[in-house]
């Protein structure tokens, strides 16, 4: 079994910045890409960032270029997700996720995810 852990949430000025963090436990990390989604009360899951296997291909979400930055450290079994320049918008659940590929977790289709992290931007 798969686990996900995220941590890292908090509550930010606007403009302000965090940095999540998801380690994954229970199998190779590096067999999977990583995404990072986020979720707010009354509407579905949104994908923000992926990052391949070994890191050579990162996707985001359009609102959030430039701003955040995913990565990994495949020895540490952890993906990080860089927030700066946050806004209020940001505001929301963040939570991890595994699959084979980039384009299927683009498309919310991921094999395991963690329980979620909330990040708070205050206006």
């Amino acid at each position: 079994q798969v686990q996900l852990v995220e941590s890292g949430g908090g509550l930010v000025q606007a403009g302000g910045s965090l940095r999540l963090s998801c380690v994954v436990s229970g199998r190779t990390f590096s067999t999977y890409a990583m995404g990072w989604f986020r979720q707010v009360p009354g509407k579905e899951r949104e994908f923000v960032a992926a990052i391949s296997q070994y890191g050579s291909i990162t996707v985001y979400l359009d609102s959030v270029k430039g701003r955040f930055t995913v990565s990994r450290d495949n020895a540490k079994n952890t993906a990080y997700l860089q927030m700066n320049s946050l806004k209020p918008d940001d505001t929301a659940a963040y939570y991890c996720a595994v699959d084979s590929t980039i384009a299927r977790l683009q498309m919310g289709e991921y094999s395991y995810w963690g329980q979620g992290t909330q990040v708070t931007v205050s206006s």
